[in-house]
């Protein structure tokens, strides 16, 4: 039975939370086609400016509303985040369409949940505002500090309902409505693996389909010194806010028989699930044979491990989806040849695989209680127009974005944009929907992402093999709006600790690991891990 009281938190705890990292591609950048390589857009629509379901009617008396704007300071010359072409675009069309004005308030991007905790705190938030972070939406929600928006979603979110629909129900709570969610664009895995296929040539060896076979080309490529006198079999980072070096392998050694452990060991607790301690001894083991970087979690920049990849020197790695391919292109020009190849070769124990992939909503977009009932009707209809593809596409890519010969809308070079007035990151913008019908196509996104190279690295059919290899093992972990009071408390620190923790097992002397990785662990549970697990498992059976 769903018990009355587990919503109960107070505001002071939004406040005093430590914001989570937003999981949309690991800090990548979010395109319509899902793509770091120049991305591309809708299929040319035709119409009108206007999107579907307006009708001068819904106009209504003049109203202002203020919405947030990320400032990454990339703003054309002679233009500011708050006033340039795209916004002035925006401003014109919602003035026309329902005789609204809309004025923009910026925040700097690298602060934007600890901007944004400040204005919600004083009563100076806009009347739109935003967050990856669920924790943060959950705390607003349950405080009181949100606008419920049920009755004004159903009367005026009709686009919102069909063009975003698989987004909504996270920001549902007690059949409650808190925030309208963006919709991601192309779905995609959180990580994924590449191998050097020339090295396998080489070796005459087989494309790995398992662990087992991953560590025999592994420890080949380590006795062959097929990199050099640098030759790294397995490069990682030291990234310390992302778990995207390891956790794939990891996850492939637990058991998930049903959604309640999916949902209680989700991805920034698998690496204490059970089984995983078995992934993180062969992690060790690897890394004391010489096959993982040495050193690497120093690396916290990044900078020798996609240095490594360019000249050559690695054999494998495990990464955000297109984080590598900057690195892969530097690498194929120089040798002249394809060398990297996507790979899914982390088999569980029943030989299937499973490849987390994000899930269908973006941001939370929500409107604080500070803004008059007036307004909230102004910023649902805002919202609306957005979700519209005809003017998301327009938004994205600017109102006189070009497609290709795919018929597909073409991203802006900066040069372009910066001529025209337009902002460097106009998705920035586009707070509702990437939702394009093209975006799922694999043969469109494979043929898009060819055609946008800059340099002719990769192949049409290497391409398509990322279309292909990502599909293998599709998987979503269980999510609910609720987060336990617990987990609102000591969730972020535990997750900062996680990683420490696995990285510190993955470098242990070997005679050390099983002290390294109990004394780890107690210091997780010491941080409020234990009290976090309890409280999604307590959950998870108060609604089943």
């Amino acid at each position: 039975m769903k018990r009355k009281g587990i919503f109960k938190k107070t505001l002071a705890v939004a406040l005093a939370a430590a914001m989570t990292l937003a999981m949309a591609g690991c800090g990548g950048k979010e395109t319509g086609a899902g793509t770091a390589d120049g991305g591309s857009a809708q299929t040319a629509a035709s119409g009108t400016e206007a999107a579907a379901g307006t009708d001068t009617a819904e106009k209504g008396k003049e109203v202002t509303i203020r919405v947030m704007a990320w400032d990454r300071g990339n703003a054309a010359p002679g233009t500011t985040t708050e006033n340039n072409a795209l916004t002035q675009w925006i401003q014109e069309q919602v003035k026309e369409l329902y005789n609204i004005n809309v004025e923009y308030v910026s925040v700097p991007r690298s602060e934007s949940d600890d901007k944004l905790n400040i204005m919600m705190s004083g009563g100076t938030a806009p009347d739109i505002v935003f967050t990856y972070d669920q924790t943060l939406f959950y705390s607003y929600a349950n405080s009181g500090a949100l606008h419920e928006l049920t009755d004004v979603y159903n009367q005026y979110g009709s686009n919102i309902q069909k063009f975003c629909a698989e987004a909504q129900d996270i920001s549902v709570m007690e059949n409650k409505k808190y925030a309208v969610m963006k919709q991601r664009g192309t779905e995609e895995p959180r990580h994924m693996a590449y191998i050097r296929k020339d090295w396998l040539d080489e070796l005459g060896m087989e494309m790995p389909t398992t662990k087992e076979e991953l560590g025999k080309y592994l420890y080949a490529v380590k006795e062959k010194n097929l990199g050099g006198d640098t030759t790294i079999p397995w490069a990682m980072s030291g990234r310390n806010d992302a778990e995207k070096m390891y956790l794939n392998f990891l996850g492939s050694y637990v058991d998930l028989p049903d959604d309640r452990t999916a949902y209680i060991y989700n991805e920034w607790y698998m690496s204490v699930a059970p089984g995983a301690e078995e992934g993180l001894k062969q992690l060790n083991q690897w890394y004391n044979d010489g096959l993982i970087t040495k050193d690497f979690p120093t690396d916290t920049a990044e900078d020798v491990y996609m240095a490594a990849i360019s000249n050559g020197s690695v054999g494998f790695v495990l990464d955000d989806p297109y984080h590598p391919h900057a690195s892969f292109e530097i690498l194929n020009n120089a040798l002249g040849h394809e060398t990297f190849v996507p790979i899914q070769c982390f088999d569980l124990p029943d030989g299937s695989y499973r490849n987390p992939f994000e899930y269908r909503y973006a941001m939370f977009v929500m409107i604080p209680t500070t803004t008059s009932d007036e307004k909230v009707e102004a910023c649902m209809k805002y919202l609306n127009w957005m979700a519209d593809p005809e003017v998301a596409v327009k938004i994205r890519y600017t109102p006189d974005y070009k497609t290709d010969d795919l018929g597909v809308a073409v991203e802006p070079a900066e040069a372009e944009k910066n001529e025209k007035g337009y902002p460097g990151t106009c998705d920035d913008w586009c707070i509702m929907n990437l939702n394009f019908e093209w975006a799922n196509d694999p043969e469109v996104l494979a043929q898009t992402s060819f055609n946008n190279q800059a340099t002719q690295w990769a192949s049409l059919e290497w391409y398509q093999s990322i279309q292909t290899v990502k599909e293998v093992g599709k998987f979503r972990f269980p999510v609910f709006s609720y987060i336990a009071e617990d987990e609102q408390t000591y969730g972020t620190d535990v997750k900062t600790r996680m990683i420490e923790f696995v990285y510190r097992c993955i470098v242990a002397p070997a005679d050390q690991f099983e002290a390294t990785y109990e004394s780890g662990r107690n210091e997780l549970v010491n941080a409020g891990l234990q009290k976090i697990l309890d409280g999604r498992a307590e959950y998870f059976d108060s609604q089943n």
